[in-house]
């Protein structure tokens, strides 16, 4: 009887050690609360709307929510400029509403992730005007200060040390003038940062997708930074990137850091630390983990916002995410979100690519992180830059939208930000007011929620269909990945297999304009879904691809 007892504990901890946490099988939606849906007709988006909406989001299938900002700001950079990290924006309605929107989410069986900026305040946060109130204050040291600048430019390329009269210094930010960079070197700052984590925590937030996390610590002794012309570093871009190392980003200690506030959200229980950080994989990798996942949960692949489309650069992609982050570790599939093009505008307002792009996020190996709006196709409204409420877009008058255009990209975030198009009524039925804060994209009385339900073969009804399929396929949200090689398979067609101990499941995706065909290794039982309709629910074994199909098909 002991014996047994012990093999049944041995396999007990057999089990819980290689199980996954939750956020590496869930899917998360991010949403934009200003431009989500408006309850009290000011033509914002407030938590009441998010709140109004957690049934439709459910409906889709989607396990977790994201929200962007909506803590005490200014607005200067629309929330991302924090005066208030205990209380929420009035015009996103009240502490009592936040509490509300996770109990909601909770009741639903779903999580929520609060967007918390750790790197830098508002210049209207008390802490910082104690700051710059004087050289002795109690929070003196509160943000990094310099008599004279150094070299170091900010994220955005533009002057980072901006000068304050009142205390005859200068001081940093990372991003924008209004946003001074905190000094996580006094031990003060880091246990005032943990407590703001500790109390939203407390009130059941299920952890935090970290803004601009690589920027948390800076070089102790200034030195320079090397010069760079590139904005984002990708995963190939290693001796470029380590040009930047020495000054703004990517500092030994930050690792560490990563895994002390791992250990603040543990605490708590199982709670996810999704950063946004840059550099090549093996720079991400230190962020999440030498050895074990003890660091953040998980990091976004930004290379992948600038995919190509070809089967080709997926499958290098993936083989490189397969080679660099293996089990435990976990990749992010993001492909837009508040501060880049959409998919629909890269693909140049192709849905059919679209599909595509979504089946590989859905059903690839890794945490899909999908951005409101792209369920029904929304693209980006274009809007003149000197017109901008975005900050960024007036950082460079002189700078010609055509050049911008080559490059497949936009500084104006205004554009990607855009009111959720719900219905064809007026302002697509986000708001009742007579202005919304930003303009609604023209296309919304065919391009919404309510039209496309109706339409069985419409990008909603998709993205519905695919969702719901990973979170009934096991394999497909916690399975090992098996890339096809790329000279067993026809040109232009990417393929893998999704398996676990109780199914495999075929994925095949044709990027080509051509008809393609595949012999699929193993016996076909049933397909699972196709983004072409007229496809038999029993395969046969050789597979005919259409131009710009997919199919996923569960093997005997």
């Amino acid at each position: 009887m002991r014996f047994s007892i012990a093999i049944i504990f041995l396999f007990f901890l057999i089990g819980s050690s290689t199980a996954q946490p939750w956020y590496h099988q869930t899917t998360i939606y991010q949403i934009y609360p200003r431009s989500y849906y408006d309850t009290s007709g000011d033509g914002i988006g407030d938590i009441k709307g998010i709140i109004q909406k957690l049934d439709y989001i459910q409906s889709l299938g989607f396990e977790t929510i994201w929200c962007s900002p909506f803590f005490g700001s200014p607005q200067e950079d629309f929330g991302y400029d924090i005066s208030n990290y205990t209380d929420i924006a009035p015009e996103y309605g009240t502490l009592e509403d936040a509490q509300t929107l996770v109990n909601e989410v909770h009741k639903r069986g779903m999580k929520i992730v609060f967007d918390m900026v750790m790197n830098h305040t508002s210049d209207e946060n008390p802490w910082f005007k104690e700051s710059a109130s004087s050289r002795t204050n109690a929070k003196a040291d509160w943000y990094i200060w310099r008599d004279k600048p150094n070299r170091w430019k900010s994220a955005l390329k533009q002057k980072g040390w901006h000068y304050s009269k009142e205390r005859d210094q200068y001081y940093w930010a990372s991003f924008l003038p209004f946003q001074p960079d905190l000094n996580y070197r006094n031990p003060e700052v880091k246990e005032a940062m943990f407590g703001v984590v500790k109390f939203w925590l407390g009130k059941g937030v299920d952890g935090f997708r970290l803004d601009m996390f690589n920027s948390i610590y800076k070089d102790s002794i200034f030195r320079n930074n090397a010069a760079s012309r590139k904005a984002v570093m990708e995963k190939h871009d290693a001796k470029e990137y380590r040009k930047t190392i020495k000054g703004i980003t990517n500092q030994p200690e930050s690792f560490g850091f990563a895994k002390e506030l791992r250990a603040v959200c543990d605490s708590f229980g199982d709670k996810v630390l999704l950063g946004e950080v840059f550099g090549n994989h093996q720079m991400i990798r230190r962020f999440l983990g030498e050895e074990k996942n003890d660091g953040l949960g998980l990091a976004f692949e930004f290379e992948m916002l600038r995919f190509k489309f070809k089967a080709n650069y997926f499958h290098e992609l993936i083989e490189g995410l397969e080679k660099d982050f293996p089990a435990p570790f976990h990749p992010v599939f993001v492909f837009s979100n508040h501060d880049r093009r959409r998919m629909a505008r890269r693909l140049k307002g192709n849905l059919d690519k679209a599909k595509l792009i979504h089946l590989l996020q859905f059903s690839a190996r890794g945490t899909p992180c999908f951005y409101y709006g792209e369920e029904i196709g929304m693209t980006d409204v274009r809007m003149p830059y000197r017109k901008a409420l975005d900050p960024v877009a007036h950082l460079y008058p002189g700078l010609p939208r055509f050049l911008v255009d080559m490059a497949g990209e936009t500084m104006n975030r205004d554009e990607m930000r855009t009111p959720m198009q719900w219905d064809s009524t007026k302002n697509a039925g986000f708001s009742t007011a007579d202005k919304t804060w930003l303009p609604v994209g023209e296309n919304y009385k065919i391009v919404n929620t309510e039209t496309e339900k109706a339409d069985e073969n419409s990008m909603l009804n998709f993205i519905s269909k695919l969702v719901e399929l990973r979170n009934n396929h096991p394999a497909l949200q916690s399975g090992k990945m098996e890339l096809i090689p790329t000279k067993e398979l026809p040109r232009n067609v990417l393929g893998y297999y999704r398996t676990d101990e109780k199914e495999r499941i075929a994925v095949l995706i044709n990027f080509g304009k051509g008809e393609k065909q595949f012999e699929l290794m193993y016996e076909p039982s049933r397909k699972l879904l196709s983004t072409e309709p007229n496809i038999s629910e029993t395969p046969d074994k050789t597979i005919l691809l259409k131009p710009f199909s997919g199919i996923l098909v569960l093997m005997k």
